[in-house]
C-alpha cells in the first residue's frame, strides 16, 4: 500500500518502511466488508476480521497487530465465493493507543506472490462487491 493510503488511516504508526515494489503504489478502490480471517505467521495464529479489501490487500481489525514486514498466510471466505488462502505481508500498523483514542486498530496487509488464477478470482470478488454496492436501493 502506498504512503498516501497509510496516511489516510488516522493514528497509523509506521514502525519502519515496508519493502514495496514501486508498481504497487497505484491507487486501488477499497470496499468495506465484515469477513472473518485467519492469519498465520510462523508461531502466531490470529483470528480476526477483515474490514476492507482492495485488489492489493486487506485491513485486518485487531488489537494485537503483527510487526511490519511480517509474512503471513491468510484464509478467508467471502460470501458466495470459494475460500481464499493467500500469502500476505504486514505493510503498516495502527496500534491501540494508551489513551483509547483509536477506534480502528489493526494492520494493513499487502497480498504477495499471488498466482494469476488467485488474482483473477480476487478481482472478480471485488468487482462483484463494487457492482452490488452501485445498485440502486429502494428502501
Amino acid at each position: 500500500m502506498g504512503d498516501d493510503e497509510r496516511m489516510a488511516v488516522p493514528g497509523a504508526v509506521q514502525e519502519k518502511e515496508a519493502v514495496e515494489d514501486p508498481s504497487d503504489r497505484r491507487n486501488f478502490d477499497r470496499y468495506d466488508v465484515e469477513w472473518a480471517v485467519d492469519c498465520v505467521a510462523s508461531d502466531t495464529f490470529l483470528y480476526a476480521s477483515i474490514t476492507n479489501i482492495s485488489e492489493m490487500g486487506i485491513f485486518v481489525r485487531t488489537d494485537e497487530p503483527l510487526t511490519i514486514n511480517t509474512k503471513l498466510r491468510l484464509s478467508f471466505a467471502p460470501p458466495g465465493a470459494t475460500p481464499f488462502k493467500l500469502e500476505g505481508c504486514v505493510a503498516w500498523v495502527n496500534c491501540v493507543r494508551d489513551d483509547g483514542d483509536n477506534p480502528n486498530p489493526g494492520m494493513g496487509i499487502r497480498f504477495v506472490d499471488l498466482r494469476p488464477e488467485e488474482r483473477e478470482r480476487l478481482v472478480e470478488v471485488i468487482r462483484t462487491i463494487a457492482y452490488l454496492r452501485d445498485l440502486p436501493r429502494y428502501d
